[in-house]
């Protein structure tokens, strides 16, 4: 299993353990990354994503799952989270009634 956000692709990041006679060894950075349980109310269903606690917060802030996902680039999400825009964007536009304009 990857260690990488599957909305935000934020993954390992490699640095400097630094002791305190400053001697410096590799070392890795790993990203906070919780199991969490989202509710997308367009699809009408729970979805789990393991997703890093600054992308939880990124999710609250766009107002929901959906509303993220709308605005989140491809290039950014994991294929789950990809098939879960397409199906978003795909489910929010066929339940959107087309007017015409009279006249």
């Amino acid at each position: 299993m990857s260690r990488r956000c599957e909305l935000t692709a934020k993954g390992p990041q490699v640095g400097n353990k630094v002791s305190h006679s400053n001697i410096k060894t590799k070392r890795r950075f790993l990203p906070n990354l919780c199991n969490v349980t989202f509710i997308s109310d367009t699809l009408g269903r729970n979805v789990r994503l393991r997703v890093s606690t600054n992308a939880i917060k990124s999710v609250d802030h766009n107002g929901g799952l959906d509303a993220f996902l709308k605005k989140a680039k491809p290039a950014n999400l994991s294929p789950r989270a990809l098939d879960l825009k397409r199906a978003i964007e795909k489910k929010a536009g066929s339940a959107a009634p087309v007017e015409k304009a009279a006249g």
